[in-house]
């Protein structure tokens, strides 16, 4: 099961430097305007061959000031909530303001690891600064300069001992599927007409929120477990973001799993937050079947799934080599060909490819198309192995790997795409020296 860092805050003392710096991406815009982050930002790190999740809260802030505070005690409920850890940022440069006193008396209550982190400590003058710190009354304080990243390895050193083990005692190993999408777009009625009305909760997944439920599904020689992300939450007394909420929840429904419907309302079309779900997904590592959802509300006529088929595939570019699946899940409509096709992506996704035949083909494709040479020095790749790892991943040797170049890559996976089925399943493509 993942485990989720959420990085709490007021804003602008540097959440989103610290979760480009933990993803190495450049995916927040960081920029000195405070609450300027406006994107989801959701991402993968690995520490000390830990893999989980980040999240940088300061996303879902809204951007008046007035809201501010209130906004900001949202995101921190909701990051208790959900997350595993808590890294809670402070500023060395304006010492300790009211809002993180507020932020800190809610972290304070809760049984939760929670890292007080003051950045921006970058000359040794500032690190004589960081004791006033304590009267925030959250335990050792971990300075660091996220800008340069110094501190920051020992902050995750600390970060990781705290993760849960992966606890998947009790579960049969049969094939999990999340269903996650954005909230009303009918997964709890997808669940129910899966499962009929004699539908059997198992239990609430190990390790997650107490509300991602496991459900198994056994029927026409099909069993599997189906990891339910709908609204099966009460309104608490936060009210909350939504969208931030639905994110946290796929995440962890995601990182579960083996394939994920990815439910879309046919009326409104795939949305912004679906592309980040559709991401997620990938990024992870995991099958995908896209279910639009509420087919039976569409004035249809020749050619009308064609062109809503080709619009999402546009949207989801460069990777299209998924499933697509019209459904009415109020009318039963395709439901047995979403099982059908489900089943048909989990056994894509543990293809593995007996190595004689894999280098047939592809040394034949690499033959017929050699990577093209860098600075007048000739690429040669000499064969490929599949990695024994669950996802399909290939390591193709050459002489200079490092030259050949992303479109080279894609030819590659093509041509593995177009030999071998792998529909429904990203693929990783690694160079090595040989």
């Amino acid at each position: 099961m993942g485990n989720i860092v959420a990085i709490v805050g007021r804003p602008n003392v540097g959440k989103s430097t610290l979760f480009n710096r933990l993803t190495e991406t450049r995916e927040a815009i960081v920029d000195k305007i405070s609450g300027v982050t406006r994107d989801r930002h959701y991402g993968r790190s690995e520490w000390n061959g830990r893999d989980f999740s980040v999240i940088d809260t300061g996303g879902y802030v809204a951007s008046s000031d007035d809201i501010y505070e209130e906004e900001v005690r949202k995101q921190v409920l909701l990051a208790i909530d959900e997350a595993n850890s808590i890294i809670f940022m402070t500023d060395v440069t304006t010492g300790i303001t009211d809002l993180d006193m507020s932020v800190s008396a809610l972290l304070r209550k809760i049984n939760k690891p929670v890292f007080l982190v003051v950045n921006k400590v970058d000359n040794p003058e500032r690190l004589y600064e960081i004791h006033e710190f304590h009267r925030l009354g959250l335990g050792q304080i971990y300075p660091v300069s996220s800008i340069n990243g110094s501190g920051t390895g020992d902050l995750l050193d600390d970060v990781v001992k705290t993760f849960v083990k992966d606890d998947d005692a009790g579960f049969e190993e049969i094939p999990r599927f999340a269903i996650v999408g954005r909230p009303n777009v009918g997964k709890s009625t997808l669940i129910n007409t899966l499962t009929g009305e004699d539908r059997t909760v198992v239990t609430p997944v190990a390790g997650t929120t107490r509300d991602s439920v496991l459900t198994r599904y056994s029927k026409y020689k099909y069993d599997f477990y189906l990891i339910d992300t709908a609204g099966l939450r009460k309104k608490s007394k936060v009210h909350e973001n939504l969208e931030f909420y639905a994110v946290m929840r796929s995440i962890r429904a995601i990182e579960y799993s083996d394939a994920c419907f990815l439910m879309l309302d046919a009326v409104e079309g795939i949305e912004g937050q679906d592309i980040n779900i559709f991401r997620l997904i990938i990024r992870n590592k995991k099958g995908i079947i896209i279910l639009v959802n509420k087919w039976d509300l569409i004035v249809k006529n020749t050619g009308t799934a064609e062109e809503y088929t080709r619009r999402i595939k546009e949207k989801t570019s460069p990777f299209q080599d998924y499933p697509i699946i019209f459904i009415s899940a109020i009318n039963k409509q395709r439901i047995y060909k979403i099982v059908e096709t489900a089943m048909k992506v989990y056994h894509n996704r543990l293809r593995k490819i007996p190595a004689g035949k894999l280098n047939r083909v592809m040394l034949q494709a690499i033959s017929d198309h050699p990577p093209p040479a860098y600075k007048g020095k000739q690429i040669k790749i000499k064969y490929v192995s599949q990695l024994p790892v669950r996802a399909p991943s290939f390591a193709f040797f050459a002489n200079l790997p490092q030259y050949i170049k992303e479109p080279y890559k894609r030819y590659l996976e093509n041509r593995l795409r177009e030999h071998f089925d792998f529909t429904g399943v990203p693929v990783q493509i690694f160079f090595r020296k040989k």
